[in-house]
């Protein structure tokens, strides 16, 4: 059999989840394709990663980016594509038909995004399925600036179905959250300039991060996994740098009545925070995808990744029912930058912890658990590749992405002409400037 005539599968390498896909399936003798904007990306130099492709960048040129996604699906060893960020679930899900005609859907539809995508909509439909959430109003709601509040983006991505002024070649992703001063009106204006359109303000919930990860089949569950935060890349929260698996009735009960009121379908994250006053889970948000930190729930006996293959060639799951709590992984220069942030942050609503015990905390978990999203003994390729992408944010180093970490590069230059290339101006693929999302 011809290596192209291999069933194969599309992973856009964007994040620390790219390579656990990669790994995963190309270790179990599935061909990997590997997509992305930057010939920088960490994954292309994985051992397990078979072709490489740069194509267009989905943030300028998001029709550009789904046709190279649409003419990899019509190749007859595609077998299926893996959604690791917005910009990849929605152009399958706005596209779905075109996409339909070559590869099996495994995502949800384009209907489910818009609830998922519009925060408003979620919180109201999350409460309605009797999940707790957080007092929610757009911004010009608000009349009382006294309460510990958070400003955030009403709309999770910006296409031209919620902002009327972005043409339909654009998919964009908004500011981040802002902690607001108890007593202090924000500037609205510098807001909707930061986020580009009006945002919403939550009542701030303090508690610690949790996660259900899922994959669904059309409403039916598949496996879940849970996650506790430990640390995110601010001392305040963001995306994990380091996570541990966890089992919690009461959250796996709160994440399934929400996806089941949705008829959910495909991979999927849901974000709550566990009330401190009250211990209940808060609904934060909803991540219509895989997750950065794919990798904790396979160190788990969770794969994930595995688990789409098979619905998408039609194949038997056998999902585990059961994994191991209490195993943890880390995204190194993510620790890092927690650490950093204790130095360079101030915060209205949260305290800094202590900068010795955090390191202390880092050092030793990473001591009791050395598991990584990128660092692998078996496959060194992409961390080496992110630790050069990384010294090039800090010190302005361009990074040579000719030259493979890992002694030599899979590449295909068969379909260079449908997949337009992009010179790696920036190492937007594990960029220090633009952490991982959830």
């Amino acid at each position: 059999m011809k290596p192209r005539d291999r069933k194969s599968v599309v992973v856009p390498a964007v994040a620390p989840s790219s390579a656990a896909c990669i790994r995963s399936l190309g270790s179990r003798g599935i061909r990997t394709i590997a997509v992305s904007e930057t010939e920088a990306a960490p994954e292309f130099h994985s051992r397990h990663c078979d072709e490489t492709l740069v194509v267009p960048d989905p943030e300028t040129d998001f029709l550009g980016y789904k046709d190279a996604l649409l003419g990899l699906a019509k190749r007859p060893s595609v077998q299926t594509i893996t959604p690791l960020r917005e910009e990849d679930v929605w152009a399958l899900a706005k596209y779905r038909s075109e996409f339909a005609t070559h590869i099996t859907p495994l995502w949800p539809t384009v209907e489910s995004l818009r609830t998922v995508y519009d925060r408003v909509e979620l919180m109201n439909a999350a409460s309605e399925a009797g999940v707790a959430v957080p007092e929610t109003s757009t911004f010009d709601e608000v009349d009382d600036w006294g309460h510990e509040q958070i400003a955030k983006p009403r709309y999770a991505i910006l296409t031209d179905e919620y902002v009327a002024s972005m043409s339909s070649t654009e998919v964009v992703h908004p500011g981040s959250v802002s902690f607001l001063q108890p007593g202090h009106r924000p500037d609205r204006e510098e807001l909707v300039s930061e986020m580009g359109h009006v945002p919403i303000v939550q009542e701030y919930v303090p508690g610690p991060e949790y996660a259900l990860w899922a994959l669904y089949d059309r409403g039916d569950v598949v496996a879940t996994c849970q996650k506790h935060q430990l640390r995110g890349y601010s001392y305040a929260g963001n995306t994990s740098v380091a996570r541990q698996t966890t089992s919690i009735p009461d959250l796996e009960t709160a994440g399934r009545r929400l996806l089941e009121a949705l008829d959910w379908h495909g991979p999927v994250s849901v974000q709550f925070v566990r009330n401190e006053a009250t211990g209940e889970f808060t609904l934060l948000e909803i991540n219509p995808r895989f997750w950065v930190s794919l990798e904790c729930p396979l160190q788990a006996g969770v794969d994930f990744a595995y688990y789409y293959w098979c619905l998408a060639c039609d194949l038997p799951v056998r999902a585990e029912s059961d994994y191991e709590p209490g195993v943890a992984t880390h995204l190194l220069r993510g620790e890092l930058l927690h650490i950093l942030s204790i130095l360079r942050e101030e915060n209205p609503l949260v305290e800094p912890p202590s900068l010795p015990g955090t390191v202390w905390d880092v050092a030793s978990s990473i001591r009791r658990q050395p598991h990584f999203d990128y660092l692998s003994v078996t496959d060194p390729g992409p961390f080496v590749r992110d630790v050069l992408n990384t010294g090039y944010e800090l010190f302005g180093t361009a990074p040579d992405a000719s030259s493979s970490p890992s002694g030599e590069r899979a590449t295909d230059s068969s379909d260079a002409s449908s997949a337009a290339s992009k010179p790696p101006t920036d190492a937007s693929a594990g960029a220090i400037h633009n952490p991982d999302r959830r």
